[in-house]
This record gives structure tokens, C-alpha cells and sequence, in this order.
């Protein structure tokens, strides 16, 4: 793993809302806003920014927690701005809170984790 960020630094994401991020079950369409399933995938994404530079060739990430508080709607044809700060940096975790916003509307904040493992050890981990 390499050692290139500190507590602070960030990266940004932005997200198009497209009509399949919207949320829908399996009894079909609730409402055509931004789905916080998908609000969290994209959360997740910007903050794995981090492990894609991070992590060694013989290494990936591995989701260990996400928390999203959705606090507004974004609708399709929306353009959704994430960022994502370190907050910690510990051992092989890095942990990040992360705001999304439309403009200057905050639709969610949150927090997520993620560890560096070897790739011979995640293999082992899924039973591979």
C-alpha cells in the first residue's frame, strides 16, 4: 500500500442522474429521483478514487462500511457533485466522509470504508 495521501485530502465525482439510478424495486418505479442505493454506489465510487492510487499491484479494496444520510431529492438529467475527504488513515483503512450536492443543495452526506488486502487474502476471504 502506498502512503501518498494524508487525513484532508480529497477527490471529486460527478454523477448524471439517469433514469436507472432512480429508485425502483421489484414491484417497479417508486418515484423518478435519485435512488439512495445508487446515491451510495456513487459515494463509494469517489471515495474508492483514493484505493485506486493507493493500492499496490498485488493488492485491492475492499468495502468495509458506508453511512448515508439523504437529505434531498435529485432528479434524472440532475448533475450530482461528490467529494470525498480522508478523515482517517489507519493501518491498511482508509476511511472517508463525503458530501453530494446539485449546485449548492446538499442532497447527502456521509461517511465509507474501505481496506487494503491483498489480493491472495480477499481470495481467501470468499473462499476462492
Amino acid at each position: 500500500m502506498k502512503s501518498i495521501f494524508k487525513v484532508g485530502d480529497t477527490k471529486v465525482f460527478e454523477r448524471l442522474v439517469r433514469l436507472e439510478d432512480t429508485a425502483a424495486f421489484e414491484a417497479g418505479a417508486v418515484h423518478p429521483v435519485y435512488a439512495t442505493f445508487a446515491l451510495a454506489r456513487d459515494a463509494e465510487w469517489c471515495s474508492r478514487l483514493f484505493v485506486l492510487e493507493i493500492k499496490e499491484a498485488n493488492e485491492e479494496g475492499i468495502g468495509t462500511f458506508i453511512n448515508v444520510k439523504h437529505l434531498s431529492p435529485a432528479f434524472t438529467g440532475d448533475n450530482v457533485l461528490f467529494a470525498a475527504q480522508i478523515d482517517e488513515l489507519k493501518g491498511n483503512e482508509v476511511n472517508c466522509s463525503f458530501t453530494a450536492k446539485v449546485g449548492e443543495r446538499l442532497i447527502a452526506e456521509g461517511r465509507t470504508g474501505q481496506k487494503i488486502l491483498t489480493k491472495e487474502k480477499i481470495e481467501k476471504l470468499f473462499g476462492k
